[in-house]
């Protein structure tokens, strides 16, 4: 039984109910305000990945075409196995072009697909919403991001193996390796013990051949010989020709001889490399590689710079994706296509600083690291110049 002094059962009712109403207004305003990623922000994100990825793949299939018609002949005069063309060299060749092409296709898909927004008007409708410009680019870096994590896991991890397989392919089916022949080879091939090799041919002969051994800097032996040839058979290595001379505290001895066979902590892969052979190299072996080669005193420029390269490209996708929107979201006469060209120049001229600035770092002319971010540099002072542009 209700108490004299309880208000009516309508108006319980009525007061749960207003009570359920502004509960269900408040969380809806709470998961609003909550709300980080918004339906227009996967809506950017969906047109800017699906843009780049489309182009992407547009590319990667007339590249396939040309290469396809390049190496047809090859594949059919050596009766190459369907298998092996389709599985060891073109699945391995597609992620290299991949991120290849990455930076280019991020600056297109983004001047591509924000210019058809601004030119239906889009963009203006977002801003005059309330929107700010640097709450409007939140999308775009987002996806950025996921381009920049694409790009850094196909360079790091995924390229490397790929590349080894599709050259072992090309070396197997279309052309032999190129091995290099080195000149003036000075090695440490273990702490104290130190080699020196006029030549070393991709016949696995050394000619004029020094070793000396150390002792707290003290000079203990040295051995010269007019050359040193590996044996494949027993793994050791012949010298020929050679004279001996040992150091003592108080005396020296002298020994001379036509052959002698020997174990060396080296092997004829040590100064065979082949070309772009650094590109075989996940990172973590690269960095193991590298400095093994300092220990032995091996020129590790192009290792470096490859090194520097993979860190460096993925950053890309972030400056060319604010230099794209920025020149893209305002409407300027010649439209689209005055967007497009003017990009492509832009992403062009960046490709090429790139190139060039490698070839500084190559010859030694500027530090390695400097030289192989000085673009990086240069062109995000530009993309903060053209994003506060457009943000007025």
């Amino acid at each position: 039984m209700a108490g004299k002094n309880s208000p009516p059962e309508n108006t319980k009712r009525r007061f749960c109910k207003l009570e359920k109403r502004n509960g269900i207004k408040t969380k809806r305003k709470t998961v609003k305000k909550m709300k980080w990623y918004k339906t227009i922000d996967f809506y950017i994100s969906k047109k800017f990945l699906g843009t780049f990825f489309y182009a992407i793949g547009l590319i990667l299939s007339i590249a396939i075409v040309f290469d396809i018609s390049e190496n047809l002949d090859e594949f059919l005069s050596k009766e190459i196995p369907i298998k092996d063309i389709v599985f060891d060299y073109y699945m391995n060749f597609i992620p290299y072009f991949a991120n290849l092409f990455s930076p280019l296709f991020t600056f297109i898909a983004v001047i591509y697909f924000t210019s058809k927004m601004t030119y239906n008007t889009e963009i203006i409708a977002i801003l005059s919403n309330g929107v700010s410009y640097s709450r409007l680019m939140r999308p775009y870096l987002v996806s950025a991001l996921v381009i920049a994590l694409f790009s850094f896991m196909l360079g790091n991890y995924v390229i490397p193996p790929a590349n080894k397989t599709m050259n072992n392919f090309r070396h197997n089916y279309i052309r032999s390796k190129s091995v290099g022949v080195e000149r003036n080879i000075h090695r440490q091939i273990e702490p104290g013990t130190y080699i020196y090799m006029q030549s070393f041919n991709a016949n696995n002969v050394g000619m004029r051949f020094t070793l000396e051994r150390f002792e707290d800097s003290e000079l203990k032996e040295k051995l010269t010989a007019t050359n040193i040839r590996w044996d494949e058979k027993t793994e050791k290595w012949i010298i020929n020709s050679y004279w001996k001379r040992n150091i003592f505290e108080d005396h020296e001895t002298f020994e001379k001889g036509y052959v002698m066979d020997t174990t060396l902590n080296m092997v004829p892969g040590d100064f065979q490399r082949l070309s772009n052979e650094m590109e075989t190299f996940t990172t973590p072996a690269l960095l193991k590689e590298i400095k093994l080669m300092k220990m032995r005193g091996v020129n590790t420029i192009e290792w470096e710079i490859e090194k520097h390269k993979r860190i460096a490209n993925p950053f890309a996708a972030f400056i060319l994706t604010l230099i794209g929107a920025g020149l893209a979201s305002r409407k300027v006469k010649g439209g689209l296509g005055l967007h497009i060209g003017l990009g492509l120049l832009l992403a062009f001229s960046y490709i090429l600083f790139m190139q060039i600035s490698t070839v500084f770092a190559v010859s030694g002319t500027v530090p390695i690291m400097f030289a192989i971010w000085l673009p990086n540099l240069i062109y995000a002072v530009l993309a903060l110049l053209v994003y506060r542009w457009a943000a007025r």
